[in-house]
């Protein structure tokens, strides 16, 4: 609520579980802390949620290279990564970034 700015009293976890429960379709998971810093996903969050839900995870807040969207989708088990201020700003591009996925073995659409 209030971009992360106000406490719901809500554990991320269980509402995780509770949002799958209802019938989302998949998730966004944003570290608010990390939010906008570039210095990379929060993965033990992000692995966490994944493993306790059977829908797609999509890691944000906080990518800042390559490496960091690397390690959302093999170590955070986030089946997708949002991108923000390394697109917007021109810091990458989407071909750069599947590049650096494919030489690390990291599947990606082709498309």
């Amino acid at each position: 609520m209030r971009g992360g700015r106000e406490n719901t009293g809500l554990e991320a976890i269980a509402w995780a579980r509770e949002m799958a429960q209802r019938g989302a379709g998949e998730l966004l998971v944003t570290s608010m802390d990390g939010d906008g810093t570039q210095a990379g996903y929060d993965l033990d969050l992000t692995r966490t949620i994944a493993e306790q839900v059977e829908i797609p995870v999509i890691a944000s807040g906080g990518a800042g290279n390559c490496t960091h969207i690397q390690a959302a989708l093999t170590e955070g088990k986030a089946e997708a990564a949002l991108l923000a201020s390394l697109l917007h700003y021109g810091q990458l591009s989407i071909a750069e970034i599947k590049a650096h996925l494919a030489a690390h073995q990291v599947p990606i659409r082709q498309t």
